[in-house]
């Protein structure tokens, strides 16, 4: 399995799977989740914490992904939009632990990280082999071009 960045705007990709998810049948598997995570605070020296402030604190962070794959599981290939929203320090509670992935729908990862423009995202591709990966690539050209399809079938034929 080849992993892999994908220079595609996020927000565009979202809508274009939202809209194609739309239809009967539904040409992709998607599914989104967030959860959150409790990460100590690194030494560094722009934050000024001294080590007893920096065992006081703690950094929470929102992950939140979503990930698209055919249909088809052997057509081989997964996108994954990844978005991380750092929270910022706050008080240690003593929980250093993440919290259980939380599973979400499209329009809630949408409307919460992608048009609201919270964290950083970005968008990874998984692929097996290179036919798999021309397969992502036709894909994420008919992405750009904002092309939808009103009869799907497996994306071996895109």
């Amino acid at each position: 399995m080849e992993t892999y960045p994908v220079d595609i705007d996020p927000r565009q990709l979202v809508r274009w799977v939202r809209a194609e998810c739309e239809t009967a049948p539904a040409p992709f598997r998607v599914s989104a989740s967030r959860r959150r995570e409790v990460r100590e605070i690194a030494a560094r020296s722009e934050t000024h914490f001294g080590d007893q402030e920096r065992e006081d604190l703690t950094e929470i962070a929102t992950i939140a992904t979503l990930d698209i794959a055919p249909v088809d599981a052997s057509d081989g290939w997964l996108l994954s939009v990844v978005v991380e929203d750092e929270a910022g320090p706050r008080v240690s509670d003593g929980d250093t632990g993440g919290e259980e992935g939380q599973q979400i729908d499209v329009g809630t990862f949408d409307n919460e990280f992608i048009r609201a423009g919270r964290g950083i995202a970005n968008v990874m591709a998984e692929v097996e082999g290179p036919v798999a990966r021309a397969r992502v690539t036709r894909l994420l050209h008919t992405i750009e071009k904002n092309q939808h399809k009103r009869h799907h079938g497996s994306s071996k034929q895109a």
